[in-house]
């Protein structure tokens, strides 16, 4: 026998898209004050649910990944900071928060990979811009 599923999801399911992505913003830019303030833990917890809500909130992975390594909690960062970049692999941002994850744990050759991939990936970035003046 299954349990019928909780509130939550039930009000989350009757969301339409506009409204998802609305409340997905709004927890984002709470968190976001949170993480101003030094409040890591809650706004990891606030992510966490921006995220449930709209799981391709690039933004809000960012701010995750970001809430995790104030919190210590750097192996779930690095797991969100490569979901990010499976998401948007073109993302310089997220390949340079990885590599910062990287060398908080100690893994130099991953971090010295990941800074790489993220300089040439804003050399490349560069080179369009130029290219379309």
């Amino acid at each position: 026998m299954t349990s019928p599923p909780s509130k939550a999801l039930i009000d989350l399911a009757e969301l339409s898209s506009s409204s998802k992505r609305s409340a997905a913003e709004e927890l984002y830019f709470r968190a976001l004050d949170l993480i101003a303030s030094g409040e890591s833990g809650e706004a990891s917890r606030l992510l966490r649910e921006c995220v449930a809500i709209d799981p391709h909130f690039a933004d809000a992975l960012h701010g995750l990944t970001r809430a995790l390594q104030d919190a210590g909690e750097l192996d779930e960062a690095i797991h969100v900071a490569c979901r990010l970049i499976a998401l948007e692999p073109d993302d310089v941002l997220a390949h340079t928060r990885l590599s910062i994850l990287y060398q908080a744990k100690g893994m130099v050759p991953e971090a010295e990979a990941e800074s790489t991939r993220a300089k040439l990936l804003g050399w490349k970035q560069q080179l369009r811009e130029g290219a379309s003046r």
